[in-house]
């Protein structure tokens, strides 16, 4: 009687699943329980992120999928990476259009996304330029841009900016900072009340911080601070520094000079997580376009 010799057929233990999952603990335990707050929980999370989809390569609806799933998480669970996830439907619309669409639709698609491309990196050469603080900085006045506040509490970002603004007061100690920003949703006290007090609790002299309450938008943060100046007896035209994120520089100064003062100073706050500001700096590609169509 003969035995059927079958070859056993066992499955690889999947290793990529035990170092995506020992990765994401990491960034977890990094984060939340170690209380870390650099960029390498972060990192850990997108290389997890990158072994699972290259295990799934193969299977085009599952790397697809996978993909989507990751862009919904960092719209929706993180915050400061939206734009990251838009990024990525956008490369998956692209592989589902290289897919169904006909080879001329393709071509025109290709050639659009092309066009694009090079709008792009043109709008964001002028935006990387602007992205430090001027030389020769000194100026009157120094207008601090609003940012979000958390209930009482200053955002990140609206610390980075305060950082940057007391580097100035305190290198300038004859400048006076205006805070302008009013109250939006979740605030319990407006941006420049937010602003006032984060300074003074660094040491700043009350009597150089002006506050400015009502602005709701960059353009009115500056036009309200140049009407304080006039109304103070000074002109805004030569006397005054503009302190803002980095990748925001280049919008504010631009719609300075759209309110007559030409020679405004830009003062960049310092960085935050890397991957964020590149976030911010891909978003602001969409505002310069918004400026320069509408002029707002």
């Amino acid at each position: 009687m003969k035995t059927s010799t079958q070859p056993n057929k066992t499955k690889s233990f999947p290793w990529w699943a035990l170092l995506s999952g020992a990765l994401v603990a990491a960034a977890l335990i990094l984060r939340y329980v170690l209380g870390y707050y650099g960029e390498l929980p972060f990192i850990l999370g997108f290389i997890a992120v990158g072994i699972a989809l290259w295990h799934f390569r193969r299977n085009r609806a599952l790397l697809l999928g996978g993909v989507v799933a990751f862009a919904v998480f960092l719209r929706f669970v993180l915050r400061g990476y939206g734009w990251w996830a838009y990024t990525l439907l956008f490369i998956t619309a692209l592989c589902l259009l290289h897919r169904y669409l006909p080879a001329f639709w393709w071509r025109i698609v290709i050639i659009l996304t092309c066009i694009g491309l090079v709008y792009f990196a043109f709008v964001e050469s002028f935006v990387i330029r602007s992205a430090r603080t001027d030389k020769e900085a000194q100026r009157d006045y120094l207008i601090v841009l609003g940012a979000a506040v958390n209930g009482n509490d200053p955002s990140l970002t609206l610390i980075r900016r305060l950082q940057g603004a007391l580097d100035y007061l305190e290198t300038y100690p004859e400048s006076v900072a205006i805070v302008s920003g009013g109250m939006g949703p979740g605030e319990n006290i407006t941006e420049a009340q937010a602003m006032y007090n984060w300074l003074c609790r660094q040491g700043v002299d009350s009597s150089r911080i002006i506050m400015e309450p009502q602005a709701t938008s960059t353009e009115e943060n500056l036009r309200y601070s140049f009407d304080i100046i006039r109304a103070r007896g000074d002109e805004p035209q030569g006397h005054v520094a503009i302190v803002s994120s980095a990748y925001h520089l280049y919008r504010a100064k631009t719609m300075a000079q759209h309110l007559g003062v030409t020679d405004a100073a830009g003062v960049a706050a310092p960085w935050g997580y890397f991957f964020v500001m590149l976030n911010y700096f891909i978003r602001e590609a969409f505002g310069v376009t918004k400026l320069w169509v509408l002029g707002h």
